[in-house]
């Protein structure tokens, strides 16, 4: 049983949408991303948690959450995005909110895409230890190290602010400050950060923001991140209207123990329990 609780339920009527994605031939180091939908689904078995939400809410009573399955991931990274950005399509038109698994941090160019398409002006919150700001990696404009230079490029988002950086080099830091990117480093981190966006607002969550102590499962350890807690505390702070969530780069095959699937199903359930309370 793999249901969020008991909060995935099999309906044509939805709120909130699953989406997984599991796409791993654009990780630049390791490979393994790829059953990282498999994971968070597995942890989220009512079996092992409950469906309540830190803030009130039962998602097996409150809302219906549905899970499409996962896109197919052959032929190739074009055929590949452009099913995922179609399937995505297909989750806003309903309209319903998007809820994607990944994956490396490629898929999230073909995601925004989409989301671009029904929401603009659009503003993007951007977990991750790194910045994801190369113009290539490897001679590879599409790798998951790239993704927002290609998301500004094609003049998809108008404001991003990135929270968990610790890995930030000068190429990084130029396009950062080309594109206006307000890149929240874990040295700068304080636990009172309150963001307001005044625009619909997309979230990106690599896992490895997480320190490697809470999230062990990442292909790419770097010490130094945020605690679970404290991401939490800047989700609940968010003044914003939260329109869809990925994570992404859950690598289950460097984490027997399933604290970092685990740590994904939290942070879905509660993004999910906050947009319940603003639709209030």
């Amino acid at each position: 049983m793999t249901d969020f609780g008991g909060a995935v339920q099999k309906s044509k009527n939805f709120l909130f949408a699953l989406l997984g994605i599991p796409f791993d031939e654009k990780s630049c180091f390791m490979k393994g991303a790829s059953g990282g939908p498999r994971a968070i689904r597995e942890a989220s078995t009512g079996e092992a948690i409950n469906a309540w939400t830190e803030l009130g809410f039962n998602l097996e009573k409150d809302t219906v959450l549905a899970d499409l399955g996962d896109v197919e991931v052959t032929g190739g990274f074009e055929k590949v995005f452009h099913r995922a950005e179609k399937a995505v399509n297909a989750i806003l038109d309903k309209p319903a909110f998007p809820v994607i698994l990944g994956g490396d941090h490629s898929i999230t160019l073909p995601v925004v895409r989409a989301v671009a398409r029904k929401f603009r002006p659009l503003d993007i919150l951007h977990f991750d230890a790194h910045p994801d700001l190369y113009d290539e990696m490897a001679g590879d404009r599409y790798s998951h190290a790239c993704p927002f230079t290609r998301i500004f490029e094609e003049g998809l988002a108008d404001n991003l602010v990135q929270v968990g950086i610790r890995t930030a080099n000068a190429e990084q830091r130029k396009n950062a400050e080309k594109f206006g990117v307000r890149m929240i480093e874990m040295k700068d981190f304080r636990d009172d950060l309150v963001l307001e966006f005044a625009h619909p607002l997309y979230i990106s969550f690599d896992i490895d923001a997480l320190d490697p102590a809470f999230a062990p499962g990442v292909s790419h350890h770097e010490a130094g991140g945020l605690t679970t807690r404290e991401v939490l505390r800047v989700l609940q702070a968010l003044k914003a209207d939260i329109i869809g969530l990925d994570v992404v780069e859950v690598n289950a095959d460097r984490d027997i123990t399933g604290i970092t699937a685990a740590a994904a199903v939290k942070i879905i359930k509660e993004v999910i329990g906050i947009k319940l309370k603003a639709l209030q």
